[in-house]
This record gives C-alpha cells, sequence and structure tokens, in this order.
C-alpha cells in the first residue's frame, strides 16, 4: 500500500545523504580587532569567506548586490569567493586584508589588531573572517547554483537553534579565554554549514535538478545509490531497476529533472570524487581509477581532463602546492 508518509522520509533522507558529502576544509580563521573608520577589501579567491561580527558594525559592499549593514550576531557565507569589502560606512578607504600582519595564535587561526589604542575599545569592531573550501564532491553543481552572498538572518526564524551558537560565538569573541580560538573555528564552520543546509532546505532557490530529484522518492533511490557507491559497475538498466522503471522511462525522466543523461551524471560524479580522492589521499591514479569503476587508467585520464579539466597527475600536483 503507498504511504505518502514514507515517501516523504525517503526523499529527505535522500538530502540528507548526499549532503553527508559536505565538509569544510583547510579553514583558516581570523580575529580581526579593527577602530572605525576602517576598510577591508577581500580580493576575488577560490576559497569560500565566512565573516561573523562579534562587536560593532560593518557594511558589506559586492558587485550587483545591494550594500547590506551587518550587526553584532551577523554572520555571512560567500561561497564561491568573489570580491567584496567590509567598511565602517560608506566611501571609507579599504585596505587589502592581505596586508595586515596576523598573529598566530594556533594553527590555523590568527588575530589581526588594527586598533587606535587611544581609543575606547567600546568603539572597536570584531570581526571573525574564515577562508575555507566547500568540500561538496558529491553535489559539487550546487556551489556553482549558490547566491553570491548568504546571510544567517534569513535562516534564524527556520532554525533557532542557531541563536544559541551565534550567542556563543559572541561571548567567545568578547572574551580571550584559553582556547577561545579553538572554539570559534568550530562554532564558526557549525554556522556556515547550517547556512549552506538551509539554502538547501529551502529548493536552492528553486534553480536546482538535483534537489528536485531528490525530492522525487523513486530518483532520489538511484541518485543515493550513485553518491554512496560512484565506482559500482552502473549501466542505465541498473539504474532504471532502482527505480523500478523501463530504462527508457527512467532516462527520459532523469534527462528532465537533472538536464543530463545518466551515464553524464555518473562521469561527471566520479570525476568530482577522483578529484578529492587525488587532493586527500597518497593513493596512485591507477588506484583512484580503478576505485572509480575504471579498468583502463588511459580511459579514466581521458573522462577526468574532460570533466575537470586537467589531467589527473596534475590535478594532484597543483593540489600538494
Amino acid at each position: 500500500m503507498f504511504d505518502p508518509n514514507t515517501e516523504l522520509h525517503e526523499s529527505h533522507d535522500a538530502v540528507s545523504e548526499v549532503l553527508l558529502g559536505m565538509r569544510l576544509r583547510d579553514a583558516t580563521y581570523w580575529r580581526v580587532r579593527l577602530t572605525p573608520p576602517f576598510g577591508v577589501d577581500f580580493k576575488t579567491s577560490d576559497m569560500a569567506r565566512f565573516h561573523f561580527i562579534g562587536q560593532g558594525r560593518a557594511l558589506l559592499l559586492m558587485p550587483d548586490i545591494a550594500p547590506r549593514i551587518m550587526s553584532k550576531g551577523d554572520a555571512v557565507l560567500i561561497p564561491r569567493g568573489h570580491p567584496h569589502q567590509l567598511l565602517s560606512g560608506p566611501r571609507v578607504a579599504a585596505r587589502d586584508f592581505d596586508s595586515f600582519t596576523p598573529e598566530t595564535v594556533c594553527p590555523a587561526f590568527c588575530e589581526i589588531r588594527a586598533c587606535d589604542m587611544a581609543a575606547c575599545r567600546t568603539t572597536d569592531t570584531t570581526i571573525l573572517t574564515g577562508a575555507m573550501k566547500l568540500d561538496l564532491a558529491t553535489v559539487h553543481p550546487l556551489v556553482a547554483l549558490m547566491p553570491d552572498a548568504m546571510s544567517v538572518g534569513a535562516l534564524l526564524d527556520r532554525q533557532p537553534e542557531m541563536h544559541a551558537i551565534l550567542a556563543a560565538m559572541e561571548i567567545e569573541m568578547a572574551q580571550d579565554r584559553p582556547g577561545s580560538a579553538g572554539v570559534l573555528a568550530r562554532l564558526a564552520d557549525v554556522i556556515a554549514s547550517l547556512i549552506v543546509r538551509g539554502w538547501v532546505e529551502c529548493g536552492c532557490d528553486n534553480a536546482s535538478g538535483l534537489i528536485t530529484a531528490l525530492r522525487d522518492p523513486r530518483l532520489a533511490r538511484v541518485l543515493v545509490e550513485l553518491h554512496r557507491d560512484p565506482g559500482r559497475p552502473w549501466d542505465v538498466a541498473m539504474m532504471a531497476s532502482q527505480m523500478g522503471a523501463s530504462r527508457s522511462m527512467f532516462s527520459e525522466r532523469f534527462v528532465a529533472v537533472l538536464g543530463v543523461s545518466p551515464l553524464r551524471y555518473l562521469t561527471d560524479l566520479r570525476m568530482r570524487v577522483a578529484a578529492q580522492l587525488l587532493e586527500q589521499e597518497s593513493a596512485s591514479v591507477a588506484s583512484v581509477a580503478f576505485r572509480m569503476g575504471y579498468s583502463s587508467q588511459a580511459a579514466f585520464t581521458r573522462a577526468f581532463k574532460r570533466v575537470i579539466g586537467t589531467s589527473p597527475a596534475a590535478h594532484r600536483r597543483g593540489a600538494r602546492h
């Protein structure tokens, strides 16, 4: 008997399972203390950027986006590293962020103090800023669909648990307690992840065929299995059997929702996962090819270069420099 609750549960689990591939990698944080007037310029980067205001306020300026005032307790994620500025007010000159001299507190956490020592400390603005890679190997298409800036404010009603995390960050920012650097970094990781999850749960601005597919219980079963084990020797018949449909019906539905053929989707997925393995592990190209279902390293290399834009060996060398 058809049970809509079961179908809904399966769809929700599909979204959760695919998002298990989401991690923040290579994150570095800076606690920045500034006395107004100030301006900080963040250049284009291949890293995502995260900002949290612990005290005071800042004006966020980005190309093609309306200026936005960030106040105490506010956070924003800039997923594709677009250029932007944080200013104490309009028309304030901005200084390149990389020109500040940081003081290392612990690995991956630094302090920057650009304060007027004669000013009262209550007039300072404190900002926790971070740079990280959104490690979304299995949901890579989502990154291109994300807004240029994603604010925590739009999510507070739907995710009230974020209030407590943001409040804890405010407290840690205000006090130089032992271990506060590590606590702040972990809390920021959580907030950044919740921002991404909240956007996904809201339907990715209705822009993603992947999310539409994950909300279709029959297609979701296929996608979960593909993402769980991309190296299995999949063919269209195997995928169609997961959906419980004929090959033609399955392929037609898959292309209609996701915009690519099932085998093209599988190849893209395999190459993104392979790129992640080559970045993080010491495994040989041949072993990664085998894990992704390729018996021929030459065929794997051709597919990798077509999807990623460079050879597997060159990609690994680039990731290690």
